[in-house]
């Protein structure tokens, strides 16, 4: 799976840096597209119970294992910083990805780990990998 998400050590600062370029991104997307206008409250919705995975390591690690389990995936792929973050946050986010929150998923599945595709459910060639 790839979602969109930022890694802050709060959710508070995450949602402070992230909202900002969510939102520029967004506005330019739906000029563009006819989509209705980004809206903080839309935003809120997609880091709740969508697919943004924007929070703190223990928010973020949290969601990745519950999707994870739900949906019976081997692999996650969070495509950080949506728009012109900044190069020292977006460094800032991979690095609390990699320490704390991809350890934490591991964590978090090793108590129920995620089941194993069914071979008739593989395309030709691929398949599961058990990492996140």
């Amino acid at each position: 799976m790839h979602s969109h998400g930022y890694v802050a050590k709060t959710d508070q600062e995450a949602v402070d840096i992230q909202w900002p370029y969510w939102k520029e991104t967004f506005e330019k997307a739906a000029l563009e597209r006819g989509w209705a206008r980004p809206t903080m409250a839309r935003f809120q919705a997609e880091r709740a119970d969508g697919s943004l995975y924007i929070g703190s390591p223990e928010t973020v690690a949290t969601k990745i294992a519950a999707m994870m389990r739900l949906l019976g995936l081997s692999r996650f792929d969070l495509a950080y910083a949506t728009g012109r973050v900044p190069h020292q946050q977006r460094l800032a986010t991979i690095e609390l990805y990699g320490r704390e929150v991809i350890p934490r998923v591991r964590e978090l599945l090793a108590d129920h780990p995620v089941p194993p595709i069914p071979s008739n459910h593989l395309s030709a060639g691929v398949t599961a990998q058990p990492h996140v």
